[in-house]
């Protein structure tokens, strides 16, 4: 159990990758915050079967994109468990259309949740984490902010800005012993990709070197990894888990 007594807040834990990550690191041993929008439901679910198998978890609803909230949610975890040793930005929303038929608000919306969510997290979290002089962030990016792809200009350039953010909050916050990591998921076995075509599905499948799609586990676990104490020394780096969709 190698994250025992360590507080950890996903966001987005409610469904998919995020509700993958939120219960490896329970089973690791973390005390696990499950940050949702809306969907009680799921997170309730997710709530259950952490403490289900013998853990601790609290449910953590807000709009990442509100600061405010973010504020509030995060201040109310530390009261709770005492401190905040790990936070994931896994939240995420999707607005795809083609560039020329985009609306102006669901760019806006993509990058407030997106990237901003992000922003909001790590600001509040990170002045509890110099206090502690520890902390492990992991924000989620995609192999879209490498590649690109056609219909997600505002998803792609989200997550590509969660790169140079990391990058830039990594070097800010080494000094206090805190490390930021990125993940670049690819393509990932989620309700996301399930409302992909078949015909989509399986070009891009074509396109992977491992040939398969991935699983929410398999982020899961290098997420287990980067925020266990095995990578003290990485911090900066953006980790594609892909099957070698974006070599």
């Amino acid at each position: 159990m190698a994250l025992n007594g360590k507080t950890a807040l996903v966001t987005g834990a409610s469904r998919g990758i995020g509700r993958a990550i939120a219960l490896r690191l329970a089973s690791d041993g973390a005390r696990v915050a499950i940050n949702f929008a809306g969907n009680l439901d799921k997170a309730r679910e997710v709530q259950s079967i952490i403490e289900g198998n013998g853990g601790q978890a609290m449910l953590a609803q807000c709009n990442v994109a509100d600061f405010n909230a973010v504020e509030n949610m995060i201040k109310s975890i530390v009261d709770a468990w005492g401190s905040i040793g790990i936070l994931v930005n896994n939240a995420g929303i999707t607005r795809d259309n083609l560039l020329l038929r985009m609306k102006p608000d669901d760019f806006d919306a993509v990058i407030d949740t997106n990237l901003k969510g992000v922003f909001n997290c790590t600001k509040v979290a990170s002045k509890f984490m110099i206090k502690q002089r520890s902390g492990r962030i992991v924000n989620m990016s995609s192999v879209v902010a490498l590649n690109g792809n056609v219909g997600q200009t505002n998803y792609a350039a989200a997550k590509a800005g969660i790169i140079g953010f990391t990058k830039s909050a990594a070097r800010e916050l080494a000094p206090r012993g805190i490390t930021v990591n990125a993940i670049a998921p690819g393509f990932i076995d989620t309700d996301m990709t399930a409302a992909m075509s078949d015909a989509v599905k399986q070009a891009t499948v074509e396109r992977i070197p491992l040939g398969r799609v991935g699983a929410p586990d398999d982020i899961a676990n290098a997420v287990a990894f980067l925020t266990s104490d095995q990578a003290t020394y990485i911090t900066g780096q953006v980790l594609a888990v892909d099957g070698g969709l974006s070599m």
